[in-house]
């Protein structure tokens, strides 16, 4: 039995506001507690998680065996399903969590006035961030640890097929809590799979709740973005490219494209569309499409590429701009670095796209004009991640403009303000 048991109430709107409640005021003991209790309570965490490991894993099975009675698809199976290896990742990242520098308090800028007045700009939490999350449930550790890392009060919402899993997941963050001394509302999985509660939350919960993450598939991030009253961290989905340019190394474009492609099919970070200047392409499609075919990818073809595969099915204008996550993958020919960057702001979808060249040229430009929050060079698409990027974890990649981009790491969970010092001045 976990410390988040499963609550079913016909009035989820007073569940709701209440931890509201508790959030903002753990909120509050968060933001002013040192670096050492929290990194405590990472480090406590990540060793529960370990002790428990059994528990964990026998959870994450039952929600499994139950997603299989469903009928759900591979690739979300991929997303709900904890190894131990998958598991031992979990517990070494709130380990690097607690290892990062405490972005709380941190003087990003300072500067003084003539008049004598001494400005800083120093990092400050966001104070309650609210996650809403299908299916993964590494996301209850990784957002967990992030938020309570940066100082703020999470509450997390996961899926309601991952629920048993996600539980046993924040019971050893809870653990952690208190082993630490800090408040246990500091990191609060919601209890019950009502959705309702999720709209709950899209209403900021009486104003208590600061900003919202979601984590999921297209559907969810849309319905967020649309109903949610408070600030949001989001992307769409994650449309990304490989193009291989005129200047390519063979074998390491066919290693990356491979990569980037059929490492996970499931997570964000997976190449959709395959890119191959018509500079190269007597040499390289063939290759690259025939590795794709043999790792058991399905291939949608432009005219060009069928005519070299007849067996690839015929790439539609849907397939051009799809999110597969699946071992499928739309494949065109195009004219140099312009036909790339062309059909990358045409169907791209601002996460993440990569170029293959050693022409210097071609890939400065690519980087630069590419509007992505992750540009590559010679590098597989799936370090869209924020462990990877040496955050520790991510609470989810976003591909807006303001505030956050790419992977939303402890910086990124904070604000700042303004602290000036000054000995008397009025102004005239």
């Amino acid at each position: 039995m976990t410390a988040v048991a499963e609550l079913r109430t016909d009035d989820v709107s007073t569940l709701m506001r209440d931890i509201g409640r508790r959030a903002r005021a753990a909120s509050r003991v968060l933001a002013l507690a040192p670096r050492e209790a929290k990194d405590a309570a990472l480090l406590a965490a990540a060793r529960r998680l370990r002790e428990t490991e059994a528990a964990v894993l026998a959870a994450n099975a039952a929600d499994v065996a139950a997603a299989l009675a469903a009928g759900v698809a591979t690739a979300f199976l991929d997303r709900l399903t904890l190894t131990p290896a998958r598991l031992a990742s979990v517990a070494e990242g709130l380990e690097v969590v607690a290892g990062l520098a405490d972005p709380v308090g941190e003087t990003t800028a300072a500067w003084t006035r003539p008049n004598g007045l001494a400005i800083e700009r120093v990092r400050t939490p966001l104070g309650v961030i609210g996650v809403i999350y299908e299916s993964r449930p590494n996301v209850t550790a990784d957002a967990g640890a992030l938020c309570l890392k940066a100082g703020n009060a999470a509450i997390l919402r996961g899926g309601t097929d991952s629920f048993r899993s996600s539980a046993a997941i924040a019971d050893c963050i809870a653990y952690g809590l208190r082993e630490a001394g800090l408040p246990q509302d500091a990191v609060q999985l919601v209890p019950t799979r009502d959705r309702a509660a999720v709209g709950e939350m899209l209403a900021g919960l009486d104003g208590n709740v600061d900003v919202i993450v979601p984590r999921g598939g297209k559907g969810l991030v849309a319905r967020v973005q649309t109903e949610a009253r408070v600030p949001v961290f989001a992307h769409l989905d994650g449309n990304n490219h490989v193009f291989v340019a005129k200047g390519a190394d063979l074998e390491m474009a066919r290693s990356i494209v491979l990569n980037a492609k059929m490492r996970r099919t499931g997570v964000c970070g997976a190449a959709e569309t395959l890119l191959v200047d018509r500079a190269v392409a007597d040499t390289h499609l063939v290759p690259l499409v025939e590795a794709l075919i043999e790792a058991g990818c399905e291939i949608r073809g432009d005219a060009e590429t069928r005519r070299v595969f007849p067996e690839a099915r015929a790439a539609t204008e849907e397939d051009w701009g799809a999110e597969f996550l699946n071992a499928i993958i739309a494949v065109r020919v195009v004219d140099g670095i312009d036909g790339a960057l062309a059909h990358i702001e045409t169907y791209g979808s601002h996460h993440t796209d990569a170029v293959v060249t050693e022409d210097a040229a071609i890939a400065e430009r690519f980087l630069r004009e590419v509007d992505s929050a992750i540009v590559l060079h010679n590098a597989s698409t799936q370090f869209a991640d924020g462990g990877e990027f040496g955050f520790g974890a991510e609470i989810g990649i976003a591909t807006g403009r303001l505030h956050a981009r790419g992977p939303v790491g402890v910086e990124q969970l904070t604000s700042f303000n303004y602290r000036v010092r000054g000995q008397g001045q009025t102004r005239p």
